[in-house]
């Protein structure tokens, strides 16, 4: 081995060269550090190989008369340069993305252009022995050239130095700019790329995003802002329609408490009033789930209040309802029933109030009587481990007790009045003979029985225990 180091030394420098390619793609990315420590040993023993036989990088080769060992030196001296410059380069890569992380590669990619260049004028300079003054004179007139026929490249490029200095955004986050919105998956030396909730992928050259209005949605983190605007009549009384959107609020628990969700009056003239619920959020991915529940939890209790959304096709219910026939023809349970079967449900159901925090029905109570929320919010609660946790809120039109009135059996949940609620019973000596009559209403019932039953299992049973394997490695861990 060291026979063929002292008789062929460039031809093993040549081999180290390529060794090194081979390695760099060969070994893993998750062994980053292993492959930095090959390319310095091998970048080190290439200089040991060229300086030994006597090739300065700093000269031109020495063999001119021969002119094949002159080329063949001359290419390894060039490549000595090319090799240092792109082992500086992966060095100072490493310790940049240990200090600032992703955000720091467009730096990382301009120094190592910066590095190689200089690698390429010094080569010129001391290998091939050119006057540096005239290259440099050419480079520039071709630099000018080249940077007016790439202005908008260029600015992309200032625009990220920008954008990566002042760091209106990093990855991960939720941003919009000008309108796009989507989650930032990378950003380069040209442009920002953002996934949207659609799953499209979103490229923002850098000089656009640079001008224009960003809104970082995760920022401050874990709280991302939603809000609802509904339009009502310029007739309803104000302090109705709030009470009634605040209800709504307070039914969706996914509202932070802390900054409280708020109502408030947007605007207001003779063509219609609008109202805006606000609050905030703990995830990206529940602002539409939660924008959704609360658009339709104001429409239920805004018409629990006798307030409808303003349209410009009012088909609303006939004014000499009674609100109890109107509430059975907003259940999505009694709504089959024929219009004289309404009236004489609504004719015994009987209005019972609760304020908030009294219990409507303890868990595992057998109900004999249905219960239909016809204004308020209701806290369902369950027990898991002995700790009692709040599972869902319950709103106008929804029921309670249909398990008493089904199979005289109970719920393992107890439903207590969050605000002030308002209720109409029906009593199971009435409702019985009607659901035997009435197949559909007792199916619908069962359905919604049978939901809430298997609901109720996956939150409070046991998650199984992960048992941790024993072998003859996790012994000897134990015992050391």
């Amino acid at each position: 081995m060291l026979s063929l180091l002292t008789e062929h030394p460039l031809f093993c420098a040549l081999v180290l060269i390529l060794l090194d390619l081979g390695l760099w793609r060969l070994i893993s990315s998750h062994g980053s550090e292993w492959k930095l420590l090959v390319r310095v040993l091998i970048f080190a023993l290439f200089s040991v190989l060229l300086f030994n036989e006597g090739l300065n990088p700093m000269e031109p080769a020495p063999w001119a008369d021969n002119v094949p060992l002159h080329l063949a030196a001359t290419g390894l001296q060039i490549g000595w340069w090319l090799f240092g410059a792109r082992t500086l380069t992966v060095l100072i890569g490493a310790v940049m993305m240990q200090r600032v992380g992703h955000t720091g590669r467009l730096l990382q990619d301009l120094l190592g252009a910066v590095i190689f260049l200089i690698a390429i004028i010094a080569a010129l300079a001391y290998v091939l022995d050119l006057p540096v003054k005239g290259v440099l004179a050419t480079s520039g007139a071709l630099a000018i050239i080249v940077g007016l026929a790439l202005q908008s490249t260029l600015s992309d490029v200032f625009s990220g130095i920008v954008l990566n200095t002042t760091k209106p955004y990093q990855l991960d986050d939720w941003i919009s700019i000008d309108g796009t919105e989507g989650r930032v998956t990378d950003i380069d030396w040209r442009a920002t790329r953002l996934q949207t909730s659609q799953g499209s992928m979103a490229v923002i050259p850098n000089s656009l995003a640079a001008k224009a209005k960003i809104i970082n949605f995760s920022r401050p983190s874990n709280m991302f802002g939603v809000a609802v605007s509904v339009q009502v009549s310029p007739h309803a009384r104000p302090n109705s329609v709030i009470d009634a959107l605040e209800r709504a609020m307070q039914g969706c628990r996914q509202l932070l408490d802390t900054p409280a969700p708020s109502v408030a009056l947007k605007s207001s003239g003779s063509s219609g009033a609008e109202y805006e619920i606000s609050g905030f959020v703990a995830s990206m991915g529940e602002k539409r789930v939660v924008r959704n529940q609360l658009f339709d939890l104001a429409y239920r209790h805004l018409q629990a209040s006798g307030v409808s959304l303003l349209s410009s096709n009012e088909t609303g219910a006939p004014a000499n309802l009674s609100r109890p026939r109107a509430l059975l023809d907003s259940s999505p349970i009694f709504s089959t029933l024929r219009q004289e079967e309404k009236e004489t449900f609504s004719q015994n159901m009987t209005l019972q109030t609760f304020r908030a925090g009294e219990t409507i029905l303890e868990a595992g109570e057998v109900s004999d009587h249905l219960f239909i929320i016809e204004s308020g919010v209701v806290t369902v609660t369950l027990t898991r481990h002995g700790t009692p946790f709040e599972s869902g809120r319950m709103g106008p039109g929804e029921v309670i007790g249909e398990a008493g009135i089904l199979s005289d059996s109970s719920v393992p949940a107890k439903f207590a009045a969050k605000t002030f609620c308002a209720l109409y019973r029906i009593e199971k000596t009435y409702l019985k003979p009607c659901l035997d009559a009435r197949h559909d209403i007792s199916d619908a019932m069962k359905t919604l029985l049978d939901y809430r039953l298997h609901k109720a299992q996956s939150l409070t049973e046991e998650a199984p225990v992960v048992v941790a394997k024993k072998g003859f490695l996790q012994w000897l861990r134990n015992r050391a």
